[in-house]
């Protein structure tokens, strides 16, 4: 196809309209690599193979379903889960009543990783990012009045995923509702977890083995529900791109495919009901592309499994809008980044959705503000008009050619991934973890410069801001309340049936049964997710990943930027070799993530590039306890620990950091704080001798800033 014939007559015209710049000095190149002009023409597409299908049909580039939204819309279905089972099923049910079609449930941080809530690793975390679950009972108080044989119900959950999904269906069976009647998804997505978010329990082999055999027990025994849901969203949240978030979440799942298949599993069998997750931002038309690139993508990859059925190559996919772009700064225009992310996932045709809420960045949502996250999806189903039409984009020569960039670029990355011997290698090669952590670093750079602009944080800041609206804080009366119903629950159980349904948990994991089934006996033996977490801990062993961080990749975005920005770095060096020369040695810094939040592309960033400004960096392992990082800490001889915080332990583990380091004689190492704290309690915190904290949008420039501050007071005379 040609050029548009009036496409030098557009040039000529744009000339002279920037007074004799050519429009070519308008192109933009994105975080992924791809360069972007200012106008796309036919010509622009021409002979690109991700384009021409239609929706329903193979690739599935225009969607999954012939009709999409025309003929149904997306599933609503707003992730969440707090404080205690009785809690949150009160919260579900006046969700559903004002319109939600679905439920998706968070589980707190203790659960996840496979504890019990009177185990003391866990004492900062029981219902403070997710429900509390320790056992059968939790789970049919969660679900009390909710038909599990006609709502689909999404549960994230990974390490701790044999027992909570055995307790789910020990719960419906004794309400009443069998295996088949059973509907909706289980995320059983363990590689994206030593990627990111890192909440797995035993290492990925075993991991890997209990990911079949929920695959195998699912197909046998629930025909309606999906034993995997492949996930994307980590991935985007720990800092990739587009490109990257496809690339490794279809090779993720291409993994999961060929275990299955290794396991002895027809691809039709279990293809079918495999679902995935992507994270949408803040790059509107890019996501929408990638949303349609995906499903182009694993049509392809599906074909070296030979299968029969159309549907075990069809890409279908939940979609949440992201929390990484969510700001403390100016929080209402959190309102409009969810409505704007959310319109980019469904003109992209995402089969459910999640909204996050506009507080999120400071504190767990309020009734309130759900409210308002939900209503973002229902509005645009109602009012908008963009359900009438399947993939109204579609046909657009610039979303189609971003489609076919990222398809380009996406199948670079999953050949490279290939030719290492599949994701698993990949993993522990550690090169999707590097590649992630280096697009986060150098993200935060362009932020810090002003590259990236985010509006009410590095661009019309507001003057003496305040936040005026309610904080929901989860008390520690949810830990009490929790550790007497597992007192309550072996006193009363049968113990010899409990012991000997975990003893059968154990000589599974030996050999070769399957584990799902196990898990479902002993839940109904009243054994705890601890309890059936440690029976397999017992043969699997539990999984310490080394910890490790790019370098560069902040400093040298500003090195690219330009001489201006170039100059902070340098600037910022002649500090801390001053800092050298008159103590004897850089400022060292322990950056550590106590509690069992896995999220840690905060202590990443922080610690590669604070290592770009010249401090000595430590980086604790994850989940470590207070005393296990105050000992780190004294054995390291740092100036000062740097804590971060996602999921409101905070009020917790800072101040017992302080008080371990003080007790181990070492009261003179600082102790400063980031991440999402409510400024409410910021007070607190110093109060209790914290000596900074930095919360969300905080340039790093900024925060170590402060912290050298901090050192040449107390260590420069």
């Amino acid at each position: 196809m040609a050029q548009n014939p009036n496409y030098n007559e557009w040039v000529e015209m744009a000339t002279k309209q920037m007074k004799g710049k050519s429009p070519d000095t308008l192109t933009w190149k994105s975080p992924e690599g791809i360069d972007v002009k200012c106008l796309y023409t036919a010509a622009d597409i021409e002979g690109m193979d991700t384009v021409g299908s239609l929706p329903g049909m193979a690739p599935y580039t225009r969607g999954p379903m012939a009709t999409m939204y025309a003929g149904r819309p997306w599933t609503i279905r707003q992730y969440a889960g707090f404080s205690t089972a009785k809690e949150s099923n009160a919260f579900y049910r006046r969700n559903l009543a004002a319109g939600q079609k679905g439920l998706s449930v968070a589980f707190d941080l203790a659960t996840h990783r496979g504890y019990d809530s009177d185990n003391p690793r866990v004492a900062g975390d029981i219902g403070k990012a997710g429900v509390a679950i320790d056992s059968i009972e939790d789970m049919k108080i969660l679900f009390d009045g909710i038909p599990l044989d006609k709502m689909s119900v999404s549960m994230t959950m990974n390490g701790a995923v044999i027992p909570i999904l055995g307790m789910w269906i020990a719960a419906a069976e004794e309400s009443g509702v069998k295996q088949e009647q059973l509907n909706g998804t289980i995320q059983n997505d363990i590689l994206k977890e030593y990627l990111t978010r890192n909440t797995y329990i035993y290492p990925p082999a075993p991991s890997m083995r209990i990911v079949s055999d929920i695959m195998a027990f699912a197909s046998k025994n629930m025909p309606r529900y999906n034993t995997i849901s492949i996930s994307g969203y980590h991935i985007m949240e720990a800092g990739a791109d587009s490109v990257l978030q496809t690339a490794f979440t279809l090779a993720d799942g291409i993994e999961y495919v060929r275990a299955a298949i290794a396991s002895g599993m027809d691809i039709d069998t279990f293809a079918p009901r495999l679902s995935f997750f992507f994270g949408i931002g803040m790059n509107f038309f890019m996501d929408i592309a990638m949303l349609r690139a995906a499903r182009f993508l694993w049509h392809r990859s599906m074909q070296q499994f030979n299968p029969k059925n159309p549907k075990s190559s069809m890409l279908r996919t939940h979609c949440q809008t992201s929390g990484w772009s969510l700001t403390e700064q100016d929080p209402y225009n959190n309102i409009i980044r969810t409505t704007l992310e959310a319109m980019s996932a469904t003109l992209g045709g995402t089969q459910s959705l999640h909204t996050n809420s506009y507080d999120e960045a400071v504190c767990l949502p309020t009734d309130f503000s759900a409210r308002i996250a939900r209503n973002t999806q229902i509005i645009i189903q109602e009012e908008t008009h963009t359900c009438k039409v399947a993939d109204p984009l579609g046909g657009s020569y610039y979303i189609e050619y971003l489609t076919n960039q990222i398809v380009e670029k996406a199948q670079e990355i999953l050949d490279e991934i290939e030719e290492i011997g599949g994701m698993s290698k990949a993993i522990e090669s550690g090169m999707p973890k590097m590649r992630i952590e280096e697009s986060a670093a150098r993200r935060q750079a362009r932020i810090d410069q002003g590259s990236d602009v985010i509006v009410g944080v590095n661009k019309y800041r507001l003057e003496n801001e305040k936040l005026d609206f309610d904080i929901l804080e989860v008390p520690d009366s949810v830990r009490i309340e929790q550790i007497e119903r597992i007192k309550e629950i072996k006193s009363t159980r049968n113990e010899a049936e409990t012991q000997a349904c975990l003893e059968a948990i154990t000589k599974a994991a030996e050999g070769n049964g399957n584990l799902l089934e196990f898990a479902v006996a002993a839940a109904k033996a009243r054994a705890t997710v601890g309890e059936i977490s440690d029976a397999m801990e017992k043969v699997f062993g539990r999984y310490v990943a080394t910890t490790q961080c790019v370098s560069g990749a902040y400093s040298s975005e500003y090195s690219e930027a330009d001489a201006e920005s170039a100059t902070v770095i340098e600037d910022f060096r002649k500090r801390t070799e001053n800092f050298l020369e008159k103590t004897g040695r850089r400022p060292r810094i322990l950056v550590t993530k106590m509690g069992q939040d896995g999220h840690d592309r905060g202590i990443k960033v922080v610690a590669s590039s604070f290592a770009d400004l010249g401090f000595d960096v430590d980086i604790s392992p994850m989940f470590q306890t207070p005393d296990e990082a105050a000992k780190m800490a004294i054995e390291n001889d740092v100036h000062i620990v740097g804590a971060s915080s996602l999921a409101a332990g905070h009020k917790t583990l800072v101040p017992e950091l302080i008080e371990k380091l003080k007790a181990q004689g070492a009261g003179e190492i600082g102790v400063v704080a980031g991440g999402v704290i409510p400024p409410s309690d910021y007070d607190f915190l110093y109060d209790n001798g914290c000596k900074a904290i930095f919360g969300p949008g905080t340039p790093i420039t900024t925060s170590a800033g402060k912290v050298m501050d901090l050192l040449e007071a107390q260590y420069i005379k």
